[in-house]
């Protein structure tokens, strides 16, 4: 169990599990909350033992948004009562940062589960929207609260989120910052699947992880990249993508694994190689 400020991250090969790990707070995202996610997230793509990860919230949810006060005195241009230019530029400089926080997890080439319960509120909601893949439990509530309290979210939900649940839903949700319950949150797509509780959360989100890592790695990571890339491009564009990405992947050691496996009617052992 590697211990962050704001993050635990346990290694259970073939799956990690990173938790938000600020219960007593809601998970509110303080400033460590953004500036680990980055290495956590870069040390699991290097990872050859780890080949997907769930990313779930301790204690009551899994977050209940940005920590407005605690991210002051990362962010004094908020305050500064003389917005210049020069403020604005380092503000710029500093929101960039703090997408990067997100954009991680997104470009982190091992499939992302969010296993979400509780509220999941503004930046929490950006992080998942980052995920691959997600699903939650009966109690989960989500809101895109930033209209709510003043200002843009700006860190990538209104990017991805049209994306998941599409153009209408996530205006709705910005422009009226009301919290949906699971539920409505299964219906508009948002999440692939509601469990009971949370503990079945956890243990659905595990068997989902292991589903992924019994196949071959190389495979399913180069699906990942191509799917990113495919947002927001052509078909053609995609297509073409995808060409150079299967042909340089094939052959690989995993598919002849697997036609081995198949003619020996025995499941495949794969290696990522």
């Amino acid at each position: 169990m590697n211990e962050y400020e704001f993050y635990c991250v346990d290694k259970k090969p073939p799956i990690a599990w990173v938790y938000l790990n600020r219960p007593e707070k809601k998970n509110a995202m303080n400033p460590p909350a953004w500036k680990e996610t980055i290495p956590i997230f870069q040390d699991l793509d290097a990872d050859p033992d780890i080949q997907a990860v769930i990313l779930a919230g301790k204690g009551a949810c899994f977050s209940s948004g940005i920590d407005l006060m605690g991210m002051v005195s990362e962010l004094p241009e908020l305050m500064d009562t003389d917005q210049k230019g020069g403020t604005k530029w380092r503000l710029l400089r500093r929101i960039y940062d703090l997408q990067d926080a997100i954009t991680c997890i997104e470009t982190c080439r091992k499939p992302v589960i969010a296993a979400i319960h509780g509220h999941c509120v503004g930046a929490g909601l950006d992080m998942v929207s980052a995920c691959d893949i997600r699903i939650c439990s009966a109690d989960a509530l989500f809101s895109l609260k930033e209209a709510a309290v003043g200002f843009v979210a700006d860190v990538g939900v209104l990017q991805r989120l049209p994306g998941i649940v599409g153009q209408g839903i996530t205006r709705e949700l910005a422009f009226t910052a009301k919290t949906i319950d699971a539920r409505r949150a299964e219906r508009i797509l948002l999440v692939n699947r509601v469990c009971a509780d949370p503990e079945q959360l956890l243990k659905t989100a595990e068997e989902m992880a292991l589903e992924i890592a019994a196949n071959a790695p190389i495979a399913v990571q180069a699906s990942k990249d191509v799917l990113n890339y495919g947002v927001g491009k052509s078909i053609d564009d995609g297509l073409k993508y995808v060409a150079s990405i299967s042909a340089n992947i094939i052959p690989s050691n995993d598919l002849m694994e697997a036609v081995t496996a198949f003619s020996e009617k025995r499941p495949p052992s794969f290696t990522g190689s």
